[in-house]
């Protein structure tokens, strides 16, 4: 694991005019093998500071794997090998066993499926639950009556995932994206059921605009408002009700961040208060130099579909950022206010920093 030295840290907290700060990355975790793609952040609300970072390496196999970190940034357990995975996201309190399980769900682009991981607290880790091919997405019947999927075209391919618990009912929905489709139903939301002591996937809905240029990988659930933003990277970040049975569920509520980025849109992670605001965070990748651009999580008074002011920039010598996860929730004596995390291309790794050096604190 490396650190930064402390002379790096202390140049980092000046704050910069015109919104801008540059971020004190406390620490990296270990590399992985092959690419550092997409981190999640499981929280163990028994033991906060004995919470994990679960990310995937996205290589092709025998070396893709995804990898367990504990909070100082030790790789802890590396799990594969797997096929191109891409986005991870967390459910919590999925039936499953006759028990409720923390689940670890990303994308394995190269089977067209999942791969489910329970998380064991106890230990520290995690275990596969999918057998030799998880469940399969972005599955139709072909011209023939044959199903296309699995190592078959880009649109076919899942890239992003991000899980949506809709507070009502406790239904698990899972948005997912792939590597390539239509400008219209680009991403597809599927139920999660338990099967025959695993998961059935049904699709509720085909929904979510596309530029048609890039593609779109990174989603972000806000669970507690009910609703889902992606990054359409070379358009903006779009937003739509994440409740498939709400009214005009189709109906795109919001498409920001069109001017303010240098390089394409990519990872999404929303920093969340109780009171409902907070900020969403959108990567802006950058080869040596990605930056992150904060937009109000509430919009603004009377219209809380209007975020289109970036509230702060935040600069970064970190190389080609895709994936990024923040929580506010205060994880043990490393990070009492919550932590921050992001991958780094060139290093293979994930920069780890304090949640309350990226966000403003006393702004509304």
């Amino acid at each position: 694991m490396a650190r930064l030295p402390p002379f790096c840290l202390i140049g980092w907290l000046a704050l910069c005019a015109g919104g801008e700060i540059s971020l004190p990355v406390t620490r990296f975790t270990d590399s992985v093998y092959s690419e550092a793609h997409d981190p999640a952040i499981w929280v163990n609300h028994a033991d906060p500071g004995r919470s994990l970072i679960i990310a995937t390496d996205s290589g092709a196999s025998p070396h893709g794997a995804l990898a367990v970190f504990s909070l100082d940034g030790k790789m802890v357990q590396r799990l594969g090998p797997f096929d191109r995975l891409g986005q991870v996201d967390i459910a919590y309190g999925v039936r499953w066993g006759g028990r409720k399980v923390d689940l670890a769900i990303c994308t394995e682009r190269a089977l067209g499926s999942l791969r489910l991981f329970v998380i064991l607290s106890s230990r520290g880790g995690a275990f596969d639950i999918s057998g030799m091919r998880g469940p399969a997405v972005f599955e139709e019947p072909d011209a023939g009556g044959g199903i296309t999927g699995a190592a078959g075209p880009a649109s076919t391919q899942p890239t992003g995932i991000a899980v949506y618990t809709r507070p009502r009912d406790n239904a698990v929905f899972l948005m997912i994206s792939r590597k390539s489709g239509p400008r219209d139903g680009y991403l597809w939301q599927y139920r999660m059921s338990r099967a025959d002591g695993g998961f059935r996937l049904v699709k509720v809905r085909e929904f979510g605009r596309f530029s048609g240029s890039g593609e779109i990988q990174a989603i972000a659930v806000d669970n507690e408002l009910g609703y889902i933003y992606y990054a359409d990277e070379v358009a903006g970040i779009r937003k739509y009700p994440a409740d498939p049975d709400a009214p005009h569920a189709n109906k795109e509520l919001a498409l920001f961040g069109r001017t303010e980025f240098a390089g394409r849109r990519k990872g999404i992670a929303i920093w969340k208060r109780k009171d409902g605001t907070g900020y969403i965070v959108c990567t802006d990748q950058i080869a040596g130099a990605s930056r992150f651009h904060l937009f109000r999580r509430e919009g603004t008074w009377g219209r809380p579909h209007n975020h289109s002011k970036v509230v702060r920039t935040v600069t970064t010598a970190l190389d080609s950022t895709n994936g990024i996860e923040i929580t506010s929730t205060p994880l043990g004596a490393l990070y009492p206010h919550g932590l921050f995390v992001a991958m780094n291309s060139k290093g293979r790794n994930f920069a780890l920093a304090p949640a309350e050096e990226l966000v403003p604190q006393n702004q509304r």
